[in-house]
């Protein structure tokens, strides 16, 4: 049996990733991505945090959440999130991974993976390395060659606030950038 704990910290501020059953890529479709959208935002309305930081890829997602003083269920808010874009996605068509008889047993659907990953923001630092891997993600990925190019991602936000340039880590127009070094992000989530 497995001894796996969870960080709660009440009031804390927590990066997270989330990874599809078998890594199926269901975040390439319009609609799957309506429906993480309206799942995220229903359980914002009944249980609040504050998003900080966000990036969709085909088959995962990363963001930082900050939970208001006090509360640490953020366990509870994904797995309400994670059902209502289950019954929703499957509601539509959508489809879904073969489960073994072991998570059928446990009513689980080849929608996503059963856990997820989290890690406990210590300080100003950490934030702010979780939140460029965040946003240098789809580059690392390959799916494109600078941040700016990828629609699914707070980048856009953050460059609109000023924290970013448009051209963080920009490879357009041939400049030339040092790749960042996400190491001790990447060893510990297993991408």
């Amino acid at each position: 049996m497995s001894n796996y704990r969870r960080a709660y910290a009440p009031g804390g501020t927590f990066f997270f990733t989330l990874v599809t059953y078998d890594r199926a890529e269901i975040f390439r479709n319009d609609q799957a991505r309506q429906y993480l959208r309206e799942s995220l935002e229903g359980q914002q309305a009944q249980r609040p945090f504050d998003m900080l930081a966000m990036v969709l890829l085909p088959e995962h997602l990363h963001c930082i959440w900050k939970l208001p003083d006090g509360d640490n269920e953020f366990s509870v808010r994904w797995a309400c999130i994670k059902k209502s874009f289950t019954q929703l996605w499957l509601k539509s068509g959508g489809k879904e991974g073969k489960v073994s008889p072991a998570r059928k047993k446990l009513r689980s659907k080849g929608i996503w993976q059963r856990r997820f990953w989290e890690h406990t923001i210590k300080d100003e630092d950490d934030f702010y390395n979780h939140m460029n891997y965040i946003h240098y993600n789809p580059v690392r990925h390959k799916l494109v060659g600078c941040p700016h190019q990828w629609p699914y991602s707070s980048f856009h936000r953050w460059a609109r606030e000023g924290f970013y340039t448009k051209d963080w880590l920009c490879v357009c127009n041939s400049h030339k950038i040092d790749p960042p070094n996400f190491d001790d992000i990447e060893h510990t989530i297993g991408e």
